[in-house]
């Protein structure tokens, strides 16, 4: 197991102004995040932008203890089981992938710790599996598939190939687009996690009859489909969520990407001041454009700050209560909880474009206004 490092947030501590009241004692978090091997830059921006809110809150009170799960789920629980019972962390965060998290959460927050997701959203973990420890600041997984399923509709695309890795997040991607889409399946395939080679995907998509293609192929996996589609002389027109054309992907997928339309809760183009000084501070750092992972675990970082202001992490019910709350600056502008933990937010339709030498997104418009994911239902919180 290998721990990265231990980083304190190195400001001085702050105090309320109200009353002369001090601020709520600070907290023990651990991340853990995929930060080697396939989708290492999904992990590493998250922790970046996490990382970042913490500096920006100048608070030498919380400490984050950061380890990396090499993508693999039983180190993944390894590293939980240590840091609850050892390290004594009061919450964790940071898990990018599905099967990961299904295999950390469920256990970590039946023994009372509060799990903050940056990313990952199962189903199992938004409908009847629903946990008052657990929150999620990203989406729920369906959420981004369902709103490029609903462009597919406003774009006229009535036989669609749709493909994704066969694995939780990716079962969700593709029930979410079908919840959302009024046309027909030229053909639906789910294919290895971490696949590298899709020309018996592409060789289907050619021979299909299909309109349109959808597809979710996170990280490593979206770089190498899109760089052997743009080879294979298809030209049907592509569309997918955010994960498979983010900021830290299209840089390695070249033009092949302009002009692909895709769909997020986040764009560095969102309108409010809270996201400007985001992109600004961010790039100022780390000499990047922040993708959505990073802006997810900025969100994820601020969240937990504006609960510790309010309600010591020791008082289960009033630390999760002061979370619920979530009394943040997100870089999405408003936001809101849903009774499941998971947000109640905007989704947006964004073209990928060239800015200078740069690919990059603009939003076009809303997909989904104020949507709460199919689960919710069924939980009893």
């Amino acid at each position: 197991m290998k721990t990265l490092k231990t980083i304190m947030a190195s400001a001085l501590a702050m105090s309320l102004a109200l009353g002369g009241s001090a601020m709520a004692e600070g907290a023990k978090i651990g991340m853990i995040t995929t930060l080697s091997g396939g989708g290492a830059g999904l992990g590493v921006d998250v922790r970046d932008g996490f990382m970042l809110a913490i500096e920006q809150a100048g608070r030498d009170d919380v400490e984050v203890v950061i380890e990396d799960d090499a993508r693999k789920p039983d180190l993944a629980v390894q590293i939980a089981d240590k840091m609850i019972q050892s390290e004594k962390v009061d919450i964790l965060t940071g898990i990018i992938w599905s099967n990961l998290a299904m295999a950390v959460i469920p256990s970590a927050v039946a023994q009372g710790k509060i799990y903050v997701s940056p990313n990952a959203g199962p189903s199992a973990l938004a409908g009847k599996g629903c946990n008052a420890n657990y929150f999620n600041v990203a989406w729920q997984n369906d959420n981004l598939h369902e709103a490029m399923g609903a462009y597919a509709n406003v774009a006229e695309y009535t036989n669609t190939f749709i493909l994704a890795p066969n694995y939780p997040a990716g079962q969700d991607a593709l029930n979410g687009f079908k919840r959302e889409y009024r046309g027909q399946l030229a053909g639906e395939v789910f294919t290895k996690l971490g696949a590298t080679d899709y020309a018996a995907e592409i060789a289907q998509i050619r021979d299909s009859g299909a309109d349109s293609v959808f597809f979710f192929l996170p990280g490593g996996m979206g770089i190498a489909f899109m760089k052997q589609y743009a080879a294979s002389g298809v030209d049907l027109p592509v569309m997918g969520p955010a994960f498979s054309f983010d900021q830290g992907i299209l840089g390695a997928v070249g033009d092949a990407a302009l002009g692909v339309r895709n769909s997020s809760q986040w764009s560095k183009d969102i309108d409010n001041e809270t996201n400007k000084a985001f992109v600004a501070s961010f790039q100022e750092k780390y000499d990047r454009l922040p993708s959505l992972y990073a802006s997810q675990g900025f969100d994820a970082a601020n969240l937990i700050l504006s609960a510790l202001d309010k309600a010591d992490v020791k008082d289960a019910e009033a630390f999760r209560a002061a979370l619920k709350e979530a009394d943040f600056k997100s870089t999405r502008g408003d936001f809101k909880f849903g009774n499941n933990n998971h947000p109640i937010q905007n989704i947006y339709v964004r073209e990928v474009v060239k800015e200078g030498d740069v690919l990059t997104n603009k939003i076009l418009g809303l997909a989904l206004t104020d949507h709460q994911d199919a689960y919710a239902e069924d939980c009893a919180l």
